[in-house]
């Protein structure tokens, strides 16, 4: 099987920016560490020197470098499977055409244009009652925008140069599984554009934009919940210059009500009454989302009732038809009766034939009743 081939570039310990000059010195460097003479019988000694030998005689060779960072080591190969010369295509022009066809080319490769802005994105927080009927809210967000010293060109006098990696195309090719095929990606010293700034900006060292706290107005509308989202066209960040602004995405978060708990686009609340109230029913004001209404519980109304009223719910965020109010009855138990509230529950009971707890005495009572009894046994 055939061994895979280092790039040269990682041979020589260099990188695609390195002169011709720095080139020989890399080299030199490593035929001394890895020269045979040195290393008698090291098989990996040799190896090396012949790979640093190899990356030399490519990169110091302009027209081979070329072909090496366009196309990688199968740029290189000669001869082989008609490829080569007198065989009818060059390895270059085979993948050229190779890589047209998977990228669908067909001429020079173009650098891309101008990038669109990020697009960001925030949590907003509205209170149940603003979910419920709409709200404007400014938040500030952190986005970038256009420098402002350079007018968000990257540098004062917008001078450039053309890209000495891709040549001026923003594309550079790249090989990969020792060389056979190759993948063309966005060049990683100019980032697409093509060209260099000669004097970048000191503010956003050429980027053309800086960080900023903006303001931004948002209409929520009626019916949002938890987990919505809005999106704000042309509210993200600032494009490059010429590119149009990214979007802003905004999140809902409901906060938590104290009394009214939210199931869709219903409402759910706890009505507490008393006894009697659930006993003989009544009629009485409750409160609301937004205000009160009234409510009527019938005669005998158990605990954990519930009892709708319509149209007091949330509207649906599209629909705008309402929800309902759903009320849950909760009858509660009296705990410090007085003296008559205890009388009359006492005679409900002898009239319902229920047997209830012997009533209770207080201490002076239990007191007197314990005198009394010695004063009865001296008689």
């Amino acid at each position: 099987m055939a061994s895979v081939k280092r790039d040269y570039y990682e041979v020589l310990n260099i990188t695609r920016e390195t002169e011709t000059e720095q080139i020989e010195v890399a080299y030199r460097r490593l035929a001394r560490q890895y020269h045979p003479d040195r290393n008698i019988g090291d098989t990996e000694a040799e190896v090396r020197f012949k790979e640093a030998t190899e990356a030399r005689e490519v990169l110091t060779d302009k027209d081979k470098r070329a072909t090496y960072d366009r196309y990688g080591h199968a740029g290189l190969e000669q001869g082989a499977g008609g490829f080569g010369p007198g065989g009818g295509a060059g390895a270059g022009e085979f993948f050229s055409d190779l890589i047209n066809g998977f990228f669908g080319g067909g001429g020079q490769q173009k650098r891309r244009g101008p990038q669109q802005g990020r697009d960001i994105q925030t949590v907003m927080e509205v209170t149940l009652l603003e979910a419920a009927t709409g709200v404007k809210k400014n938040i500030t967000i952190p986005r970038l925008e256009s420098c402002n010293d350079c007018k968000g060109k990257g540098s004062k006098s917008g001078d450039k140069k053309k890209c000495g990696r891709c040549e001026g195309k923003g594309v550079e090719i790249v090989s990969q599984a020792g060389g056979f095929f190759a993948v063309q990606r966005t060049c990683s010293k100019c980032q697409g554009r093509g060209y260099l700034l000669t004097d970048p900006c000191v503010t956003c060292k050429g980027v053309g934009r800086a960080e900023v706290k903006k303001n931004v107005e948002v209409t929520v509308p009626v019916g949002v919940d938890t987990g919505m989202r809005m999106q704000l066209r042309g509210e993200g960040e600032a494009g490059e210059p010429g590119a149009a602004r990214g979007d802003l995405e905004i999140v809902i978060q409901v906060a938590p009500h104290p009394d009214f708990e939210r199931d869709g686009t219903n409402l759910i609340t706890a009505i507490p009454i008393t006894f009697s109230q659930a006993a003989l029913g009544v009629v009485m004001d409750i409160p609301t989302l937004t205000g009160k209404t009234g409510l009527t519980i019938a005669t005998g109304t158990q605990t954990n009732t519930e009892i709708r009223i319509k149209n007091e719910g949330i509207p649906h965020v599209r629909t705008g038809r309402k929800g309902d109010l759903r009320v849950m009855v909760i009858v509660e138990t009296p705990t410090n009766l007085g003296r008559r509230q205890e009388e009359l529950l006492r005679e409900l009971a002898e009239l319902e034939h229920k047997n209830v707890s012997t009533q209770r005495k207080g201490f002076l009572d239990r007191i007197k009743g314990l005198f009394g009894n010695e004063e009865d046994a001296k008689k």
